[in-house]
């Protein structure tokens, strides 16, 4: 299947059983344009919207009853998260699988991968509740306030139960994600995530009948509602088309081949996700140390925060779905042009909330303060607006982390993100820890040290992509490549080289060790 011109019709992968998987009417006019990656970002976007709407209003209804509540409430709910990450991660990445699998034209290959994850889900699930009684020991050790630490210990003891529903669900809306049904996984989180947030009012304040249970009914609606999206995506899986097509029946049992790739893979994605999420989450810790308002000042500028990065999370789930799809296709100049699509797409989006969050911070706290008191919320609301500054320069640089890590995640290039959080999150959370603990550095000391270490991420897996080791990798199974895939120039695909491995020469038909050198973004090999 030799590919030598620089401009292709797509493919249509045609599967065992006779169907074929064929690109959509906007794959195929332009593959990689901004129609082609909207239609698969934009319900993922919708997705991590009413996860942010859902994660603002969460914090905001704490904030109305208990500013306590929602000074705990962050440091406990990333202590969980934290936890979470490795078997999260796993999960996550099944949907680079799923992808490739069907831009090969394997679906049979596809049930086997998706409940390897949800299997996943279920083993953790009582690990999570062992970590139940060891909760209150995890905040003492922090060292908060001590009106903080039975809310925070509270709140982590009820997300514990709802630990296996998130691996599992992040397993199971892969299937669709990878995919390209994006829409389905789009209605599912927001039918879930709006019960959360009526549950939210209900449960925080004692409405229609309900006891007032405070950041407990926090905790509470966020369980029931990620077991809410796990039943509905498993009734929406059960017909007998999906059983037939993607062998679900054959696919429950233990597959050592997925589940061997898988943690080849995605166990560097989960060990990145828990190095990554640990930092931030001891960076909170490190704030919590300084005193309750610069706790509460930070958890209000990262929640304010979310309403800009959440929807990145979206696009470069959908950039990883992409470059999996197209590299399953063998088409990995339109996967890069599609990664370049989404972050100019990113861009027009981030803008102007960047913009906003300078010159216009109140737009964003006016809803944080209804419910309180001026004289409580105005100290916050003066260091918030501070902090939002950084948080306006640190978000641009997000964007590129996010958009370029997601793209070389979705082609295989797993250690690399690895690698490079082990090396930055620990040297900045030194930085933090030394310049407080020994140099009186405060609260900006710790956010200016954060915003450098997205600035020096983003700029990092830009370069990595492109030098363009990514687009040689596959995650699948080499058996299930002809003997005739190649890439363009002739080149063998590298399948089960070292995530960091040699790129194929252009031209050649051999597989260099020299990578190739990094292309200015609008460069039209590339872009």
């Amino acid at each position: 299947m030799h590919q030598e011109d620089s401009v292709r019709e797509p493919q249509s992968s045609v599967e065992p059983d006779g169907a074929a998987s064929r690109p959509t009417r906007a794959e195929s006019s332009n593959p990689s344009g901004p129609r082609a990656v909207l239609a698969i970002a934009l319900p993922l976007i919708a997705s991590t919207a009413s996860m942010t709407v859902m994660n603002f209003v969460d914090r905001m209804f704490l904030l109305w009853h208990s500013p306590l509540e929602m000074a705990a409430a962050m440091p406990a709910g990333l202590l969980y998260f934290t936890l979470l990450c490795f078997p999260l991660g796993l999960a996550s990445y099944v949907n680079t699988f799923v992808a490739q699998y069907h831009g090969a034209g394997r679906p049979d290959r596809i049930g086997a991968a998706v409940w390897q994850g949800v299997r996943l889900g279920l083993y953790c699930t009582p690990l999570f509740l062992l970590a139940i009684p060891l909760a209150p020991a995890a905040f003492d050790f922090a060292g908060h306030d001590e009106a903080v630490r039975p809310l925070e210990t509270l709140y982590l003891q009820i997300l514990c139960i709802s630990s296996g529903a998130v691996i599992m669900g992040a397993a199971l809306s892969a299937f669709y994600t990878g995919r390209g049904q994006t829409g389905v996984v789009m209605i599912v989180d927001i039918v879930a995530n709006g019960v959360n947030i009526v549950l939210d009012y209900a449960w925080i304040f004692g409405l229609w009948g309900f006891p007032e249970w405070g950041i407990a009914g926090a905790a509470w609606a966020t369980t029931f509602s990620q077991w809410l999206k796990v039943g509905i995506f498993l009734a929406l899986m059960s017909s007998s088309s999906h059983r037939r097509e993607y062998h679900f029946e054959r696919g429950r049992q233990i597959d050592w081949t997925v589940i061997r790739r898988l943690f080849r893979y995605g166990g560097p994605n989960g060990l990145q996700m828990l190095v990554e999420m640990g930092a931030i989450t001891l960076f909170i810790f490190l704030v919590g140390r300084l005193g309750r308002d610069e706790l509460t000042a930070t958890n209000l500028a990262f929640n304010v925060n979310s309403v800009a990065f959440l929807p990145m999370l979206g696009m470069g789930l959908a950039v990883s779905t992409i470059v999996g799809q197209q590299l399953g296709r063998n088409r990995d100049d339109l996967a890069a042009r599609a990664t370049y699509t989404a972050l100019w797409l990113t861009a027009i989006y981030a803008s102007p909330l960047v913009i906003a969050y300078v010159a216009t911070p109140d737009l964003f706290l006016f809803p944080h303060a209804v419910g309180t008191s001026e004289v409580d919320f105005e100290p916050l609301r003066e260091t918030t607006i501070v902090l939002l500054r950084f948080v306006a320069v640190f978000c641009l640089f997000d964007m590129l982390a996010i958009i370029f890590s997601s793209a070389i995640k979705g082609a295989g290039d797993t250690f690399f993100v690895l690698v490079v959080n082990l090396i930055l999150p620990p040297l900045w959370l030194a930085l933090g820890f030394v310049g407080v603990r020994y140099f009186g550095g405060g609260l900006i000391w710790c956010w200016i040290v954060i915003t450098i270490w997205v600035v020096v991420g983003g700029l990092v897996f830009m370069l990595r992509f492109w030098q363009g080791g990514w687009r040689s990798m596959r995650v699948i199974e080499p058996d299930l490549l002809t003997t005739d895939d190649k890439l363009p120039g002739g080149a063998d695909i590298d399948v089960d080289r070292d995530r960091s491995g040699p790129r194929a020469i252009e031209g050649t038909g051999e597989l260099g060790d020299e990578p190739a050198a990094p292309r200015p973004v609008g460069d039209p090999a590339v872009a």
